[in-house]
């Protein structure tokens, strides 16, 4: 083991922690944003056939203007913050960006082709704090649909293995327009095979709708799940939202965007995501809580067959705090789990701290007990 990667395994771990922490608070209370995406610039510096979140002009936004915006969602209370695009990249002043994220306690993201990366520029992003990097890819070699290919970012990756403080992702995509689905596999293998986490989306169409799998691609999506276990966000999505996706069936669920998640456009407005820019369109410095606890309960009509990855897993979050027994039943069923005794062991946990409400019994000491050491320990006490 190197010494960029021992160090990366130790502060993956803190990582673990403080993404524990942010989970927590989001199960404690609905009244902030768990995830806010931010564009510091609209320009890409790829045209991906797809892709409907880019242009090839557009001037950066001013950094003092970035910097206020954070410093809003700080104000909100916001849990992630998650840098996209076009290309974060072409922001001149990307590290500052990421600094005063992580001055507000905040964990820091970013979404990138990672074309522009070389070893100066990964350790200037470990010294800038970024805790993660997701990377998406999309064939073996490149085509008219997508220049994001292993060809031309293997370099790439490899560099990441060795200078990368941070956590990386590796994210390939099934569905219409990617030729051979089997890329998606070998994607995914070479991404564990580095030491990096991999994981598969379902590309959407320019509204982000679904676009469903054949036999084929369904396949490969198994293939890539069974390759390691996520998180429990990451291994419960799989179960609960992609298992219908692949098929083309919708999902039952209550959208938490322009709430729980917000996507702040370089405009500098709020949007419930980025497939569906123009409401409630509001601007960041005038977004309330107000605001937050009206579209925590808006009916989004494009829900039940979105793929955006991020609104569903802060929806998630949700249902837990809700109803904590039914979302843990319905994310890892019983016939699929053999009972509690086949869930994993942080479900079994999170099972044990939130027994049913039925016929008006109080919770036993020892639960009320530990769930009140846990937040503590969690700082939220």
């Amino acid at each position: 083991m190197t010494r960029v990667s021992l160090i990366r395994k130790l502060r993956s771990s803190a990582r673990c922690m403080r993404r524990a922490r942010m989970v927590a608070r989001a199960l404690k209370s609905r009244d902030h944003p768990i995830l806010a995406q931010i564009v510091p610039v609209r320009r890409c510096n790829l045209a991906c056939a797809y892709c409907n979140e880019f242009d090839n002009f557009s001037k950066p936004v001013p950094t003092a203007e970035m910097l206020h915006r954070i410093d809003l969602l700080a104000a909100l209370g916001t849990g992630t913050i998650t840098i996209s695009g076009g290309e974060p990249l072409l922001h001149p002043d990307l590290d500052e960006i990421i600094r005063r994220i992580r001055s507000h306690g905040i964990i820091a993201t970013l979404i990138s082709n990672a074309y522009l990366l070389t070893p100066e520029r990964i350790q200037r992003l470990n010294r800038a704090g970024l805790e993660y990097l997701q990377v998406s890819i999309d064939n073996l070699t490149p085509d008219e649909v997508s220049k994001k290919s292993l060809k031309a970012l293997d370099l790439k990756l490899r560099w990441l293995e060795e200078y990368a403080e941070f956590d990386v992702i590796i994210n390939s995509v099934l569905g219409s327009g990617i030729r051979n689905p089997e890329d998606a596999l070998v994607i995914a293998r070479r991404a564990r095979a580095l030491g990096f986490a991999a994981g598969v989306g379902i590309i959407h169409d320019r509204q982000g709708q679904l676009i469903p799998l054949d036999e084929q691609q369904r396949a490969v999506h198994e293939q890539i799940l069974e390759l390691g276990k996520g998180s429990f966000l990451t291994s419960a999505y799989y179960k609960h939202f992609q298992n219908n996706l692949v098929r083309g069936l919708p999902n039952d669920w209550q959208c938490r965007a322009g709430s729980r998640f917000l996507y702040i456009c370089e405009d500098g407005l709020v949007h419930w995501c980025s497939q569906q820019r123009g409401y409630p369109g509001i601007p960041l410095e005038r977004y309330t809580r107000e605001d937050i606890a009206r579209e925590y309960n808006t009916k989004k009509p494009c829900a039940p067959y979105c793929t955006i990855t991020c609104v569903h897993q802060t929806g998630m979050i949700d249902l837990v705090r809700e109803r904590p027994r039914e979302a843990l039943a319905g994310f890892f069923p019983p016939e699929q789990t053999k009972g509690v005794a086949g869930l994993p062991a942080a479900i079994k946990v999170l099972t044990w701290l939130f027994p049913p409400e039925t016929r008006g019994l109080p919770t036993g000491m020892a639960r009320r007990l530990f769930r009140a050491a846990a937040m503590k320990f969690l700082g939220l006490d």
